[in-house]
């Protein structure tokens, strides 16, 4: 398998939008059915999480032996700073603009009949909050895993998933995959039951036992490239049932369908090879469409596109809501505020990609290097590159 995954932007591209057009969906009034559950295309960001935190570890694994503490760290240090530099810059304006949200969603919420969020998730700037987020803590407590303007419970889900995620990989070297996936799904599925025995109620599922099935399934996925057809198609049928456990609780018939659609699409990306004739052509055919300029694009600004999308969005919705309401139709409303959003959004995504994601890319790396140098850490530094490196 080539060192890229081309295919992967087109998904992160793709998750990124659902997120974008499912909250549009939900905050004009409209319905049109999966879209208007965004959720799902941030589990499709997951998937691709574990998929790539695998694939990573899998071609860097003889430069960067992970018995070695020195790549913990460089793994560490990758993944911090190719997520907080832009989200502390989202996170200084969501919390900036906080009070005028909260009287833009006060206005949304009635029109569309939505439960509303205490007003705390708008304008707590308590030092608590700020730390706990700065830490990325926040998703592990309920009462501060959704206390922002932002959709970042997702993020605090993607830090926990790194902090164990060297662990996991350790674990499949001496269990195996099967009983490494057995092994934490049972635990995961212990622990989200104690949580609800405790009546810890978590408002999104930010704890990592909630949505590690998700994880695990990417995981999965990548492991079957080095694997024959026939373990890859086992692998393929674990990860299907993986995706049919609803942890968090969120388990309706649907939402399940859409998961083992998403399973089946990603795998067939990504091992055409193991697919017969016609179905194994179309799926290279399309891996081609997903990894093409356009896509790619849509792949580079995809992270800056999860977090500007709803601190953005909420001013457009109230000023359609204001000026004509009812009085248009709720398709209508979906249009405006999907073509108004969509016009700011992502050339602001794609203006914080070059001037903050990149250079803080750059930065990480030279972090590493640094960290490469010292005797107790082995070489390797960024020596391969997948497509898809923007998790959210």
């Amino acid at each position: 398998m080539s060192a890229r995954v081309e295919c992967l932007d087109g998904l992160r591209g793709l998750a990124a939008l659902w997120v974008l057009m499912g909250h549009c969906v939900i905050l004009a009034g409209w319905s049109l059915a999966i879209v208007d559950k965004p959720d799902l295309g941030v589990d499709l960001f997951m998937m691709l999480s574990g998929f790539l935190m695998t694939f990573h570890y899998q071609e860097r694994a003889k430069q960067e032996p992970w018995s070695e503490p020195g790549t913990w760290l460089k793994f560490w240090t990758r993944r911090y700073f190719r997520i907080s530099p832009l989200y502390y810059l989202a996170l200084i304006f969501a919390l900036g603009l906080g009070p005028m949200i909260l009287v833009w969603r006060n206005l949304i919420d009635h029109f569309a009949h939505l439960i509303p969020y205490p007003a705390s998730v708008y304008i707590d700037h308590s030092f608590a909050n700020i730390a706990l987020h700065l830490s990325f803590l926040f998703g592990l407590l309920p009462a501060y895993s959704v206390r922002t303007p932002l959709p970042d419970w997702s993020l605090g889900l993607e830090m926990q998933f790194y902090a164990v995620f060297p662990a996991l990989m350790l674990l499949t070297r001496r269990l195996g995959w099967v009983r490494t996936v057995f092994a934490t799904a049972f635990l995961a599925a212990v622990i989200t039951h104690a949580t609800w025995h405790l009546s810890l109620r978590f408002p999104m599922p930010s704890f990592l036992p909630f949505k590690i099935d998700i994880f695990l399934a990417g995981m999965l996925i990548a492991e079957s490239c080095r694997q024959e057809r026939k373990v890859a198609l086992f692998n393929l049928a674990l990860t299907l049932l993986l995706a049919f456990q609803p942890f968090e609780g969120e388990g309706s018939l649907e939402r399940l369908a859409v998961r083992q659609f998403m399973v089946l699409m990603f795998f067939s990306l990504i091992h055409s090879r193991h697919l017969p004739g016609y179905l194994g052509d179309a799926a290279d055919k399309a891996a081609m469409i997903f990894g093409s300029k356009g896509f790619r694009w849509l792949g580079e600004v995809s992270y800056g596109t999860y977090l500007w999308h709803l601190p953005i969005m909420a001013p457009i919705v109230a000023l359609v809501i204001a000026h004509w309401g009812h009085g248009i139709s709720a398709f209508a409303r979906f249009a405006i505020v999907f073509l108004a959003v969509c016009a700011i959004v992502y050339p602001l995504s794609w203006f914080t990609f070059i001037f903050v994601e990149k250079p803080a890319q750059l930065a990480g790396r030279s972090v590493v290097r640094r960290i490469a140098r010292k005797p107790s850490a082995m070489g390797g530094v960024e020596t391969v590159r997948a497509g898809g490196e923007m998790e959210a």
